[in-house]
């Protein structure tokens, strides 16, 4: 590794073959790293992805970030994260993309359904991005809320082309053959692994997600994961009774079983329920949500403080107080919070996936519910001074409290804060 290289991938500032800066880590996986960086001579921001090469040629990954870098480079469109340049040196490649400010559109939707004008503002900007990739012969295959950002003027960006197939992929009978995807957004036909068209699988996807943003769970859902695959073969679900009767029809004939005969995305741009206009306030309103979240750790007021305290939890007044969640105060900054749920993650076999507020913990290994998952979000209440609130995202509630207790309490101990005037914390774990 040159002197121009050195820190990347630890955290720390540094300089990148004379031209970014790269800052704090935003996000990382499995093969690599997403830093915030800064180009000397412009001033911009971007998102530098660091991908090791030898984690990815290992196991035989190459192809895909190949894959990924070409379909960037295609794909030029308002809703479509863009791709700025792609370096290299010996042992890495860095992949320079646009920074998008306002986290993922799961994000929002993890906290309840939206209103209507706000889902189709999402799902408008979802489908011009589908449309504009099949119109280049790109299929995502791989469509879902986590993959879906959202900038600081509330515009939907797809992002992660990384399971991306060209037209050029396809077999002599015209078709798909590679099962790939999301469980619970996969479609029926590339389910039964007898050949797929690429369009109408992501169209399936785009009617799932869909459906998310109006329901505020999904479709298809099951704890055996071979009874939920049944479900969306037969395209077994139903409307929640707030749905609108014209997004019913349209979702109906997006989650269609039958690709034949499923909507296609011509279609769903001449429906009703898709043409209908969008109120400039429903589009502020999204422009100022997200401004509020960009770049800060979120804050809270007095009540939020009070109301986290087990002295004055005022919680019972409202709902029944959930095992599932806990909550704790720390005297440090997000990023030494972040740091230790990171270490706890690699001791307890999980996956980490961060911003600069929120954590979230993927197992990985299924438990009697699938894969523990969860999540922590970080608030300020002051520069120094952190509220954590941890809740079981997916899984079994019983592994969950198993796993707070014998492992995530200890090794968060000692940072959990303490009034000045004696030992016990002020605010503990629930």
């Amino acid at each position: 590794m040159s002197e121009k290289e050195k820190g990347v991938g630890e955290g720390q500032s540094t300089l990148l073959h004379g031209k970014y800066e790269l800052g704090r880590v935003l996000g990382h996986g499995t093969f690599a790293k997403v830093y915030h960086a800064r180009n000397l001579k412009t001033g911009q921001h971007v998102a530098m992805k660091v991908v090791g090469k030898e984690k990815v040629i290992k196991v035989g990954m190459m192809e895909q970030v190949k894959r990924e870098i070409s379909v960037m480079k295609m794909v030029k469109h308002s809703n479509i994260v863009e791709l700025h340049e792609v370096m290299a040196s010996k042992s890495k490649i860095y992949i320079a993309m646009e920074l998008v400010r306002g986290g993922e559109l799961f994000n929002k939707v993890s906290k309840g359904r939206l209103k209507e004008d706000v889902a189709r503002l999402y799902f408008q900007q979802l489908i011009s991005a589908v449309d504009f990739c099949h119109s280049r012969g790109v299929y995502h295959r791989d469509l879902k809320p986590e993959n879906l950002l959202l900038d600081e003027h509330g515009n939907l960006k797809v992002s992660d082309f990384g399971l991306t197939a060209f037209s050029d992929h396809l077999k002599e009978d015209g078709l798909l053959h590679t099962t790939c995807g999301t469980p619970a957004y996969v479609s029926p036909e590339v389910i039964a692994k007898k050949g797929y068209d690429g369009a109408k699988a992501d169209i399936w996807s785009c009617g799932v997600i869909l459906y998310v943003l109006l329901a505020g769970f999904l479709p298809f859902q099951d704890d055996n994961l071979v009874a939920m695959y049944k479900k969306i073969y037969r395209g077994d679900f139903k409307c929640p009774p707030w749905f609108s009767a014209e997004a019913r029809r349209l979702v109906t004939r997006l989650l269609d079983p039958n690709p034949n005969s499923r909507i296609s995305i011509s279609k769903v741009m001449e429906s009703s329920w898709f043409k209908k206009p969008v109120p400039r306030k429903v589009e502020e309103v999204a422009k100022v949500d997200l401004e509020e979240m960009c770049e800060r750790p979120a804050t809270m007021n007095a009540f939020h403080i009070i109301s986290l305290s087990e002295g004055f939890d005022l919680s019972p007044l409202f709902e029944e107080k959930k095992r599932e969640e806990m909550r704790f105060a720390t005297a440090g900054t997000p990023s030494s919070v972040i740091s230790r749920l990171e270490e706890v993650a690699k001791a307890g076999k999980f996956d980490v996936k961060s911003s600069e507020t929120k954590v979230r913990l993927q197992g990985q290994e299924r438990g009697r519910k699938g894969k523990l998952a969860i999540a922590a979000d970080i608030y300020a209440v002051t520069p120094s001074f952190m509220v954590v609130e941890v809740k079981k995202d997916n899984g079994d509630t019983l592994e969950y409290n198993q796993f707070c207790s014998k492992q995530l309490r200890p090794a968060l101990k000692d940072i959990f804060w303490n009034s000045p005037q004696n030992s016990t914390p002020a605010i503990v774990l629930e």
